[in-house]
């Protein structure tokens, strides 16, 4: 009994595995726990095994790898027009064993032990940064009901809430003093540990080659290079810099019928980290558009002349995702574009 190809279903403790001969029936439906999925795929000699893109599979797909297998994974979306009938562990086995094999699937990036660190500080940062955020509105909320109003930011709040609470001859009890005094604390934690998160993505950058390139394109600092780099490695996953901008969600969605093509707002699929990131950076190019390379400020004087801010932002967003794209694919420096000289008449 050959088996071809192997479609594993990966769950916390319990892994269903479906293997298909050449000619693609099921000759294999077996149950296991990790270490008994290691010790079956040692001793097999397989073409293709393939696992959705969730929890665990970059750990599993690289230990099975480690063995000399071929290993893809890829996203759940793209799976589920293979199942056939009802769900169940081993038909979703099955169904992601039959899409494997699609010469024309797309598949996600085993990620590195380093990429799966940098992915972790992202992740850990960005929750501590929604968190700060939580704590200022809730203090801006509980003073607002003692008639209290302070102005939208975090900085305004660090300017009045010291002065609120060392007001004597203020309304606010001495309850909801010594409650705004832990979350004032809570907020100066929660500094210090995004301090400490900025400073290792700093280290983190400087240490790369790959992120000093990254650093020469305009907008794009520290946190988003590193992040991209966690995200797509060197790149190698994607043909070009649309199909990198698409997996981003920067490209329109498309409803096209009857010869007549009609392209909607950008999709907002992939990385939704990713996408705020270089909208962020496209905001900052946009602030100092008088600053940037000649045909760059060009391109953003003809764009933002006949389209809404917004747009023009989003515009830029794709076009800076396409160049870090090829400045990591190529290998390559990043140079600013030139105006092309035009003949005289």
């Amino acid at each position: 009994m050959e088996i071809h190809t192997i479609g594993i279903d990966l769950g916390k403790t319990i892994f269903h595995l479906v293997g298909l001969n050449q000619r693609g029936e099921v000759v294999e439906r077996k149950k296991f726990s990790r270490a008994q999925l290691l010790r079956f795929t040692a001793n097999r000699q397989v073409h293709l095994i393939g696992m959705e893109a969730c929890g665990g599979s970059h750990f599993l797909g690289r230990a099975l790898r480690e063995q000399g297998h071929e290993v893809r994974l890829i996203p759940a979306q793209y799976v589920k027009p293979f199942v056939k009938t009802n769900k169940s562990d081993f038909i979703d086995a099955e169904a992601i064993a039959e899409a494997v094999g699609r010469p024309t699937m797309r598949f996600v990036p085993i990620k590195s032990d380093d990429q799966l660190d940098l992915q972790s500080l992202h992740r850990v940062r960005e929750r501590w940064v929604m968190r700060r955020t939580a704590v200022v509105n809730q203090i801006r909320g509980l003073l607002l009901e003692r008639g209290i109003t302070v102005r939208k930011g975090r900085r305004h709040l660090d300017a009045t809430l010291p002065e609120i609470l060392e007001d004597a001859s203020g309304k606010l009890s001495a309850a909801l003093r010594l409650l705004l005094k832990q979350l004032s604390l809570e907020l100066e934690q929660l500094a210090t540990r995004l301090e400490e998160a900025e400073t290792l993505i700093q280290l983190t950058a400087k240490n790369s080659e790959a992120c000093r390139r990254l650093d020469a394109i305009p907008g794009i600092g520290p946190v988003t290079a590193t992040a991209l780099i966690a995200a797509i490695g060197n790149g190698a996953a994607f043909r070009k810099g649309r199909e990198f901008a698409a997996w981003v969600g920067l490209v329109p969605r498309e409803h096209s019928t009857g010869g007549r093509q009609k392209l909607l707002s950008i999709s907002k699929r992939g990385n939704a980290y990713l996408r705020k990131l270089f909208v962020q950076c496209a905001r900052s190019v946009l602030q100092q558009s008088s600053k940037q390379s000649a045909r760059l400020s060009a391109w953003l004087g003809q764009l933002t002349a006949r389209a809404h801010r917004n747009v023009v932002c989003v515009a830029l967003a794709n076009k800076l995702a396409r160049i870090a794209w090829a400045v990591l694919a190529t290998g390559q420096d990043y140079r600013p574009p030139e105006l092309t000289a035009v003949a005289p008449d």
